[in-house]
């Protein structure tokens, strides 16, 4: 099969993994077209998602015959189909540590350490802690052993602005794009932020573009602590929904376990699917992709809206 690989830059930090030292802060965020290009397959594209009823329950018997892909509005063909993927989890936790979640920052760490001690299968997956408030720090890099992700998590400390567009940014493109081929491989985001960025180089669209060229799926868990709905909640919701994901907004804060629970029951409750876009196009451009349940208006499919065709 041919393939074309794009491959992204490391920056600052090829040299400070290559030495075995701590990165503590990402590369610069100015980066060009091609700095921010990762590597693709040209011929198939995967598309991981989760299917449920109304009353939000996991539906997995489901078959390949079962689904219509639509790319744009051509009708494409199934090459692979896997029901309750467990494929090898490349796991992203992005944790605000901004002022403006500071009276909640103990319940968060200790939800995120439960979370990763549940989610994590031995020597398969593996997961990186990022901190973002007025900078974006690599706190633990990729490991399978939730044990340093937990001691990671609880150095933790809040203070600062709201960097949340360039941790995304970051954990996307110089990260979890980075493991090949990409078929083989589940990513995911899990955002823990109020979503109100105030500090990022990068735009809101910039971010969104980076995580879908890298496949990434995102939740987010709001630290809102109002129940008015905010302009931070809408940001939250347009990432998610525009990669498959889900965003949570606990009311209390004894509920946000509850919130990181259901992210884990639904990285376990996945289907992936491969198809061979016709026509094939190697253009650079966004492709809508629609995914759905021949003949099931009742029940709902989350996926991500599209993908980017490399540019040959």
């Amino acid at each position: 099969m041919k393939r074309c690989f794009l491959i992204a830059a490391l920056g600052a930090f090829g040299a400070a993994l290559g030495s075995g030292q701590q990165p503590t802060a990402p590369p610069p965020v100015e980066q060009s077209d091609e700095q921010a290009r990762i590597s693709v397959d040209v011929t198939r594209v995967s598309m991981l998602y989760t299917v449920t009823d109304r009353k939000g329950r996991f539906v997995t018997d489901l078959t390949r015959d079962d689904f219509e892909v639509l790319e744009g509005k051509k009708a494409q063909t199934i090459q692979e189909f896997v029901a309750e993927s467990d494929l090898p989890l490349r796991l992203g936790i992005l944790i605000d540590t901004s002022n403006s979640v500071r009276d909640r920052f103990r319940f968060e760490q200790d939800a995120a350490a439960e979370f990763l001690r549940t989610v994590m299968r031995a020597h398969l997956d593996k997961a990186l802690l990022v901190r973002f408030d007025t900078h974006t720090e690599l706190v633990t890099d990729l490991v399978d052993d939730p044990r340093k992700l937990e001691a990671g998590i609880r150095t933790l400390r809040p203070g600062g602005g709201t960097a949340l567009y360039d941790a995304i940014f970051y954990a996307c493109r110089d990260k979890l794009a980075l493991d090949q081929p990409r078929t083989k491989f589940r990513r995911a985001i899990v955002i823990v932020s109020d979503g109100d960025d105030n500090q990022s180089d990068h735009t809101r669209d910039q971010a969104l573009e980076m995580a879908q060229k890298a496949d990434v799926v995102i939740y987010a868990i709001s630290t809102n602590s109002s129940r008015a709905g905010t302009d931070g909640d809408k940001v939250l919701r347009y990432f998610t929904s525009e990669t498959g994901g889900r965003a949570f907004f606990p009311f209390q804060v004894e509920d946000m376990a509850q919130s990181f629970e259901n992210i884990a029951n639904e990285l376990r409750h996945q289907y992936n699917l491969l198809y061979k876009p016709e026509p094939l196009l190697t253009d650079g451009q966004w492709h809508p992709v629609n995914l759905r349940v021949k003949g099931r208006k009742d029940l709902i499919v989350r996926a991500r809206a599209g993908y980017y065709a490399p540019k040959m």
